[in-house]
C-alpha cells in the first residue's frame, strides 16, 4: 500500500526474505537495525535443507519456489539471504521477477583488499565454492591463490537444530580445518549465512590453531546496506514511525511449530563483534 505525506511518498509493504533455513536470520538482525521502519516476511525452506549438499538444479527450483511463494505474499522487494542459492539462482530470478532482487555474496573481497601475508579461508557450503557464480567472484579478486576454499557440511544441520554453542562444533572444525593447523589467516570468511550465528567457535578453534589476524567477515551487513539503497533508489521506503516497523512474519515448509521457536532464538543474538587477537577466547 502506497501513502502520501505531503510530497512524500510511502510504501508499507513488506520486504521478503527467504534461505534455504534459518541462515537468513543471520542478515535479517542487520536489516532490522539499518531499516527500521520496514516489516520483513521471512520464509525458510526448512524442509528442504541443506541446499549445500543438492545439484544447481535442485537449488534452481527451490529458489524459484521460495521466490515466487513471497511474492505472491505481496512483497515489494526481495532478499536471497542465502549465499548457496545466490550461486545458483540469482540471475533467473532477477529476469523473472518484477520486484528489485537484492542478494548476499560471500565477503572474499574485503577479506582480499585488506593487506597481509597470509592466506583467506572462505567457509562456505560445498554447493557454493564449486559454482560457476562463486569461482568468477573469485578469479576478480587481486590474489585468487591467497584464497583457500574449504566446503564446511554438518555445520548448517547443527544450526538448524538450534545448537549454536561455541564448543558444539569442535569436531566439524578440526575435520575441515585440521589441514592447516599453524597456517598464518588473515582472514576467515563465512560464506553461509548460518555460519556468523557460530562465529564464536569459529574464532576460537582459529585463534587456537592459526597464527595471524584471523578476522571474520561476512556479506551481511553490506547486503541489508545495498537493501536499503534500492529501497530508497525505487522510492519503495515504508512510512516513519510506523507502528509495523520492525515486524517479522515467518513462514516456513517445514513444521512451523518446532522451526519457528527456534528462528526467534537465533533473530535475538546479539551480532557478533570480534575483539583483537588473543591467544585464548
Amino acid at each position: 500500500m502506497t501513502l502520501k505525506k505531503g510530497k512524500t511518498e510511502y510504501d508499507n509493504r513488506p520486504i521478503g526474505v527467504f534461505d534455504s533455513g534459518f541462515g537468513g536470520a543471520s542478515f535479517l538482525r542487520n536489516a532490522l537495525r539499518l531499516l527500521p521502519n520496514e516489516r520483513f516476511i521471512y520464509y525458510g525452506d526448512n524442509a528442504n535443507a541443506p541446499y549445500g549438499d543438492r545439484t544447481e538444479e535442485e537449488i534452481l527450483r527451490l529458489a524459484e519456489n521460495a521466490a515466487d511463494y513471497l511474492v505472491h505474499k505481496g512483497v515489494k522487494a526481495l532478499v536471497v539471504a542465502c549465499n548457496t542459492a545466490t550461486s545458483a539462482a540469482i540471475n533467473a530470478l532477477r529476469e523473472k521477477l518484477e520486484v528489485p532482487v537484492v542478494s548476499v555474496e560471500p565477503a572474499i573481497k574485503p577479506a582480499c583488499e585488506r593487506e597481509g601475508d597470509g592466506r583467506v579461508l572462505m567457509l562456505a557450503t560445498a554447493a557454493t565454492t564449486k559454482l560457476s557464480r562463486y569461482r568468477a567472484l573469485k578469479m576478480r579478486m587481486p590474489d585468487p591463490e591467497r584464497v583457500i576454499d574449504v566446503g564446511c557440511s554438518g555445520i548448517v544441520e547443527r544450526v538448524e537444530k538450534g545448537v549454536i554453542e561455541k564448543d558444539a562444533f569442535d569436531d566439524i572444525l578440526w575435520a575441515k580445518l585440521g589441514p592447516y593447523e599453524g597456517m598464518r589467516i588473515d582472514g576467515i570468511v563465512l560464506g553461509c549465512t548460518h555460519f556468523p550465528f557460530i562465529a564464536p567457535a569459529i574464532r576460537r578453534y582459529a585463534l587456537n590453531h592459526f597464527t595471524g589476524e584471523c578476522r571474520l567477515y561476512d556479506g551481511n551487513e553490506g547486503t541489508a546496506k545495498q537493501l536499503r539503497r534500492v529501497i530508497k533508489a525505487r522510492g519503495l521506503e515504508a512510512e516513519p514511525g510506523s507502528a509495523e516497523g520492525g515486524r517479522v512474519t515467518f513462514f516456513t515448509s517445514g513444521d512451523e511449530a518446532s522451526c519457528e521457536p527456534i528462528f526467534r532464538m537465533l533473530l535475538s543474538i546479539p551480532i557478533y563483534r570480534p575483539r583483537a587477537r588473543k591467544e585464548k577466547e
